[in-house]
């Protein structure tokens, strides 16, 4: 009976152990894979997320699940993601906050953007504008500035919040425009934008998406794009740096990453199947639509190297202004 068996048990054997690897091999047949959104739904960058996990499907041959988990400015869902296994069924849709600034806001911190994780790729970034409500007698950032320096205590901007990239964006404007126009800062765009179209505050530097409607319905005066080129969704209006503040740029980026030590071959697996996901004419439309500007560089280094630039950038604008979260 031993004789007999023998083979058949050293058969199975060689079977099971051999099925790991076949799993890892076949990667992401394994189960589905979790894209996590660290901010609330309903938000610009959870509906692209949304967006892109359909068409993602068919690359990958296999769902994707956006999973939102809101916090700290991000900075729950991305510890979350740097702490999960690196086996690439859990990534993250990093923005500006949770990849570049908030480390140098926040005292206490998690997770390095730099080191956390494996950078797969730079999918783009979103312009800010600066609006003001139209009773700012300024058409551009010339006639802005120059009311604001005449007017020291008459004009104020609205932030979604201390730390935000709205809050950043007014005080690299205060520095390089050598003005001192108040911050006022609210919990949320929402409340920010309401109080900036009744008047309560002068203006506010958002996302194009946020203000494109209400400049179109004439409610806000666009003055310039707070990014390093023009949109087209708003393509004749001049960013700021063409009007006198070289090198203003000040845009929200997305990208996804994976945990530290992803396997190689499956953060390829990954970029590639995002890049499929972008070329899709819809995808594009869409981009196009929420003034999106798609990155050149979609490498997994190009983000890499994208991050270890703007992490400095905002640590120093944020040290010189004394700025902290905690």
């Amino acid at each position: 009976m031993k004789r007999y068996f023998a083979p058949l048990f050293l058969a199975a054997a060689a079977i099971v152990a051999a099925t790991p690897a076949v799993a890892a091999d076949a990667y992401p047949t394994a189960r589905p894979v979790t894209l996590v959104v660290p901010f609330p739904p309903g938000g610009p960058t959870d509906a692209l997320a949304r967006r892109l996990a359909e068409k993602l499907r068919e690359p990958l041959k296999q769902n994707v699940i956006v999973e939102n988990r809101s916090g700290a400015g991000g900075n729950i869902g991305s510890e979350y993601v740097a702490s999960a296994k690196p086996d690439g069924y859990t990534i993250l849709f990093g923005t500006s906050g949770p990849l570049a600034i908030n480390v140098s806001l926040y005292k206490k911190q998690n997770y390095n953007p730099e080191t956390s994780f494996a950078p797969i790729i730079r999918i783009g970034h979103l312009p800010n504008i600066l609006v003001v409500n139209p009773s700012v007698p300024a058409n551009n950032m010339q006639e802005l500035i120059a009311y604001a320096q005449k007017n020291p205590d008459k004009l104020s901007y609205a932030s979604s919040g201390n730390g935000a990239s709205s809050h950043l964006a007014g005080i690299l404007f205060n520095r390089m425009a050598g003005t001192k126009i108040m911050h006022i800062p609210y919990k949320g765009t929402g409340p920010a934008l309401n109080d900036l179209l009744g008047g309560q505050v002068s203006m506010s530097f958002t996302d194009i998406l946020t203000a494109l409607p209400y400049i179109k319905a004439g409610k806000l005066r666009a003055i310039g794009l707070g990014s390093a080129q023009r949109s087209d969704a708003l393509p004749e209006l001049p960013t700021l740096s063409e009007q006198g503040l070289k090198g203003y740029d000040v845009s929200v980026f997305f990208g996804i990453v994976a945990p530290k030590d992803t396997p190689a071959d499956v953060v390829n697996t990954l970029n590639q199947a995002f890049k499929t996901a972008l070329s899709d004419p819809a995808i594009e439309q869409t981009l196009r639509m929420q003034g999106i500007v798609e990155a050149q560089d979609k490498t997994p280094q190009g983000l890499s190297t994208f991050i270890t630039t703007e992490v400095p950038k905002w640590r120093e604008l944020i040290q010189s202004a004394n700025v902290s979260i905690d």
